[in-house]
């Protein structure tokens, strides 16, 4: 149970909070490159760490991301003009480039130099990955970009799923590393004699409880739970959390897959999760499956120009996730909704937009979730009252890491017989994938 206080400094990403000046720290995507498809396209309005911001693509390809009211009157940069290799406000013709730079100030006479003395209102902006990425923190010079493999994936082998998600963004992450309700949630109507044999899938329905080992990393921590497989094997599923807000969830088979989910608070009710994938890695797949059933091929919303108006699905908390409850009462699905993101969708949105955790009663299979808590605890407080650099600012190698499920002998060392198989950006062609059996 969190203290009201810890809970605050879990939750809230505003400028000058701690958590969001943690978040601060590092680059954060800001929206996928495909929003702004085309030089001297319409800008973008988006919230990012508690900040309405605008995105525009100049005419030269660049990216610029700027508070969103002009700092002559306040106007709406937004409704600007994108043109000529800048965003040009429509109330007295100020024109900004993509670092925020008054470049024109056409209101004034020409003996002025006032538009020098304007200091620049921009963050900036990198590409990678299919991503945009953004720096809000305090550096003259950024730190370098973190190095996840799925973003340095070939764009042709690259998926990116996002969703909006309305509530704050510690409960979604907490979602993602709580390993054990894959059993109930997810997999809570299927009998192990229904799974695949040997699979992971039969393995999850047969015990459905949790052991768990949690290690601290200079990224974060690596977690590993385990159930029994016959007298002589543990069945593991390792998943990894990564500062400052990403995670690599257990799913599929360690070693074979290559994703991050990356959970962007917008402020401090609504979150952009972007899965970030490399097709035909066995994310979420069972055999003969494809990677649209991570969404169950629901559709998205159209995308408006609203503050908080991308990526929303249509199966949402107004409609109740579409529950089907004669499905759950037939006992053809245990939640009644399609869909294991959706499932996922409904719970942390409904725990309200900010859970109360003062009201929680947390057990031995939420270690992963306690480990979590404390670990951004630590380093939010740290870097407020001594300055510390969060972990994995300066160094991105240490983002090259997998997450995964595998079988091991009960008597094998953990960590050490899953090294190899927890290294990003080496092959192993032997692994076989339908052993997940959809786990």
């Amino acid at each position: 149970m969190l203290t009201t206080e810890d809970n605050q400094l879990l939750t809230r990403v505003g400028p000058g909070t701690p958590m969001g000046e943690l978040m601060r720290q590092y680059w954060v995507p800001a929206l996928l490159s495909s929003e702004l498809p085309d030089s001297d396209s319409d800008p973008v309005r988006l919230m990012l760490l508690g900040e309405k911001l605008v995105a525009f693509r100049d005419t030269s390809g660049r990216v610029g991301l700027l508070r969103h009211l002009c700092p002559h009157r306040g106007a709406p940069l937004f409704l600007g003009r994108n043109e000529e290799n800048g965003l040009r406000c429509v109330y007295h013709g100020w024109k900004f480039d993509v670092t925020g730079k008054c470049v024109d100030m056409p209101n004034e006479p020409p003996e002025s130099d006032f538009k020098k003395k304007i200091k620049p209102a921009g963050y900036p902006c990198v590409e990678k990955g299919g991503v945009v990425w953004a720096y809000l923190g305090p550096r003259a010079e950024p730190p370098p970009l973190p190095a996840l493999e799925a973003l340095d994936t070939p764009e042709e082998e690259r998926l990116i799923l996002p969703l909006m998600v309305n509530c704050n963004w510690l409960q979604i992450v907490e979602g993602g590393l709580d390993t054990v309700h894959v059993s109930f949630l997810h997999a809570g109507h299927i009998r192990p004699e229904d799974a695949p044999p040997g699979s992971f899938l039969e393995h999850i329905t047969r015990d459905r409880t949790l052991r768990y080992k949690v290690c601290d990393t200079d990224y974060g921590y690596i977690c590993g739970a385990y159930r029994p497989v016959g007298d002589d094997h543990y069945y593991w599923r390792i998943a990894q959390f990564l500062f400052p807000f990403y995670a690599m969830v257990p799913t599929g088979v360690l070693g074979a897959k290559v994703e991050t989910l990356m959970t962007v608070p917008l402020d401090d009710h609504h979150t952009m999760q972007y899965a970030v994938l490399k097709k035909g890695t066995g994310t979420y797949i069972a055999p003969g499956q494809t990677v649209g059933l991570l969404l169950d091929q629901t559709p998205l919303l159209p995308n408006s120009t609203d503050w908080l108006g991308r990526f929303r699905s249509t199966k949402n908390a107004g409609n109740d996730y579409l529950i089907d409850r004669e499905a759950q009462r037939r006992g053809d699905s245990f939640t009644g909704i399609t869909g294991f993101v959706h499932e996922d969708l409904a719970m942390t949105e409904q725990m309200d937009p900010i859970l109360d955790r003062s009201i929680e009663h947390l057990g031995t299979t939420d270690m992963a979730v306690i480990r979590l808590r404390r670990r951004l605890i630590a380093a939010t407080k740290a870097l407020a009252e001594n300055g510390t650099t969060p972990p994995g600012v300066d160094d991105p190698s240490v983002y090259q890491q997998r997450a995964g499920g595998v079988v091991l002998p009960k008597d094998a060392d953990w960590m050490e017989a899953t090294e190899e198989l927890r290294r990003a950006e080496v092959s192993h062609p032997e692994l076989d994938l339908t052993i997940s059996g959809g786990a």
